[in-house]
């Protein structure tokens, strides 16, 4: 799998255990490397099974799952997006049904998939253009950390070790 995203900068690669998470590979990536990991996937003979996003307490994180018919080896890409700027290119010119789930991914969490073709929202009405229903108030948002497990690291990077590291507990003191 490694071999497969040769050239992709990658952020993180972890091994996953396929029993608990249902795939082999995890990859964070920066947003401005996912067109050519699906690139290279594609090239590979991946399927896309789907997009979707979770509205977690450090951005919104983009979840692309991938999966082949010939060797079952399901690897998921996850892209960390601030909620102030949630644009990830779209990928739609290489997966035709990358469209259908980049509209969705719009309407429930205001994600942009800059060069998606048909943009418009899917599910929710035209006029709710601005109505995202998974966005999560403050209160019930949690941390990357507390829903997803790292794995088994391969390679990470500060920033994303960064996301999943246990804060450190306060010293003691002699007061």
């Amino acid at each position: 799998m490694l071999q497969v995203l040769e050239g992709v900068a990658t952020q993180c690669v972890a091994k996953q255990d396929k029993a608990k998470t249902g795939h082999v590979w995890s990859v964070f990536l920066a947003p401005n490397q996912v067109y050519k990991a699906a690139e290279q996937l594609y090239k590979a003979e991946y399927s896309l099974e789907d997009v979707l996003a979770l509205d977690v307490e450090e951005g919104f994180l983009v979840i692309y799952h991938f999966n082949r018919w010939t060797i079952e080896e399901r690897v998921t890409l996850r892209v960390l997006v601030s909620k102030d700027n949630p644009v990830v290119p779209s990928i739609a010119p290489i997966f035709d049904g990358a469209e259908w789930h980049e509209r969705e991914t719009r309407d429930f969490h205001g994600v942009s998939f800059e060069g998606n073709p048909n943009l418009v929202p899917l599910l929710m009405a035209a006029e709710d253009v601005d109505v995202h229903p998974l966005i999560k108030t403050a209160k019930v948002r949690k941390s990357i950390k507390d829903i997803l497990d790292l794995g088994e690291v391969i390679t990470c990077n500060k920033e994303i070790e960064a996301l999943f590291a246990e804060a450190e507990a306060p010293e003691a003191s002699d007061a």
